[in-house]
């Protein structure tokens, strides 16, 4: 329960004062020895504090879910593998896993805003590609998915144009050599989020050959996250849209 869900329910009646006064009292933080779990994180930023899953112990992880579900009522978290999402289950029944993004939630359904372009050069990206998908949507954001339009076959690119040049952001997630960016650089007018990933033979360096030719992309507009960073992708795809949203909404009231 974020900070607006507490002063509506004082507002509608449902919530006394005094138990909401409880909600802005407490920590900032809640202290499990083993985790500090950050419980004011959407207040100060808009966004509710996400899971990573990686190495982190099966019971550790199970409390750590258990707590930020009661507390939101929703719970995301990134990189968990099977075994994981096997224990996370025990405590939370109805939690779903995407085994291709490696997103482990308990989210509830809600219609996203704005628009958000999350694209790929191939199939082989769609880890990442997803990561960014999910996270995106998961803090708000309509996501429309482009997938395998990588620029060995140019024409696909160009047959979904319109969709890339409608949406407030996108996402282009590409191993290789990792030159659909530049190209979408060169074609579209939105911020552009370039997400390298580690797909590649030998001389791609697990991702690092992308990295540099996106950091080096002659074209402009266009932002780069870590390796297989799908979920700080999703995140500042988010950020924008919601800009771009809140920003053609003060146009209205302004006309």
């Amino acid at each position: 329960m974020n900070a607006q869900e507490v002063l509506q329910k004082v507002k509608d009646g449902s919530m006394s004062i005094e138990e909401a006064e409880q909600y802005f009292v407490r920590a900032p933080f809640e202290e499990m020895d083993f985790a500090k779990l950050d419980l004011h994180r959407q207040v100060r930023t808009g966004f509710p504090e996400v899971v990573f899953c990686e190495r982190k112990p099966l019971e550790m992880l199970k409390a750590i879910y258990q707590r930020l579900y009661e507390d939101n009522g929703e719970v995301f978290g990134t990189r968990a593998g099977e075994e994981q999402a096997a224990a996370v289950r025990e405590v939370i029944p109805e939690i779903s896993y995407n085994p291709v993004s490696r997103i482990l939630k308990c989210v509830p359904e809600r219609k996203g805003i704005g628009c958000v372009a999350v694209a790929s050069a191939g199939t082989a990206d769609l880890p990442a590609a997803e990561e960014a998908a999910e996270t995106a949507e998961y803090f708000g954001a309509s996501v429309i998915r482009i997938y395998d339009i990588g620029v060995s076959g140019i024409h696909r690119v160009l047959s979904r144009l319109d969709d890339l040049r409608a949406a407030n952001c996108v996402v282009a997630a590409a191993g290789m050599e990792g030159a659909l960016i530049s190209v979408l650089g060169g074609l579209v007018n939105v911020p552009l989020i370039a997400l390298p990933t580690s797909v590649g033979y030998g001389a791609s360096l697990g991702g690092v050959s992308a990295l540099l030719t996106m950091i080096n992309s002659c074209a402009n507009g266009i932002s780069v996250v870590n390796i297989d960073n799908g979920y700080g992708a999703g995140y500042n795809a988010a950020l924008i849209n919601r800009l771009a949203v809140r920003g053609a909404e003060h146009s209205r009231q302004t006309d």
